[in-house]
């Protein structure tokens, strides 16, 4: 058995330990996406347009990840709709920043690893990053997505009569809760993802100017800083379609059993 093996079985267990069904449930959304995600993976390589792909592929893993982790329909339809709206914004924001970055493709540090490869794949490369830093923003779309939502529903169970303003405060107060710890989370996981690539660049005695200039290093900070964005938009989106939804009458009787 590998270490690999092994520790998806012990996540698997824990979760199911924890989180019951729903952290079943919550297990294999998560091998459904690495599905989807690897699909993906293949069809680009096929030369299926890109764009199509990341969107597509977009859509289906927010729906995975929030349907199945979530019976309650009013969050569940609430937190989805605001993600994919989330979804759409950053593709035009994203095309725009990375055409203007031109921060696509490999890096002088990737150039041992490329020696004697072809980098002539047919691909677009800008395209290729367009649709890496899309994906890499999902989890975060959705998780805030999750929170508004469910924060929501709790809040409207309470008070049905809420008025519009007042679920747009208390929308706003539960996304500052969450807004801190998420950013935190994406800023020490891209910190600790280049790590081994900050050390390389301390031991080369790389200038900052230099650092921030680096391609690997601004197509990935590009990446994050697209994360935050999203965490930050996806607060009012997820508010304003919560106040749609109590207008349309969806409440927890039209769940279905």
């Amino acid at each position: 058995m590998s270490s690999i093996t092994a520790l998806g079985l012990v996540l698997m267990l824990l979760m199911i330990a924890v989180g019951g069904r729903q952290g079943w449930s919550a297990f294999l959304s998560l091998l459904l996406n690495f599905g989807f995600l690897f699909f993906a993976i293949i069809l680009i390589a096929f030369h299926v347009p890109p764009m199509m792909v990341t969107l597509m592929t977009g859509v289906i893993i927010l729906a995975i990840t929030i349907f199945m982790g979530e019976d309650d329909l009013r969050t569940t339809v609430t937190a989805f709709w605001a993600s994919v709206v989330v979804l759409l914004v950053l593709v035009v924001l994203i095309y725009l920043v990375e055409h203007w970055a031109m921060a696509q493709g490999f890096g002088l540090e990737d150039s041992d690893d490329l020696e004697g490869m072809s980098t002539a794949i047919g691909i677009s490369y800008l395209k290729v990053i367009i649709t890496t830093a899309t994906l890499s923003t999902l989890g975060a779309i959705a998780e805030a997505a999750m929170a508004i939502a469910a924060g929501l529903t709790e809040i409207l169970g309470e008070h049905p009569d809420l008025s519009d303003n007042r679920l747009m405060q208390s929308g706003m107060e539960i996304g500052k809760q969450i807004i801190g710890t998420t950013l935190n989370t994406l800023f020490f996981g891209f910190f600790g993802g280049l790590l081994a690539l900050f050390i390389w660049f301390a031991g080369l005695n790389y200038s900052f100017g230099t650092i921030i200039n680096d391609k690997i290093f601004v197509s990935e900070i590009i990446a994050v800083l697209i994360s935050f964005i999203a965490v930050i938009v996806t607060v009012p989106a997820s508010t304003m379609i919560m106040i749609w939804q109590k207008h349309r009458g969806i409440d927890k009787d039209e769940v279905v059993k």
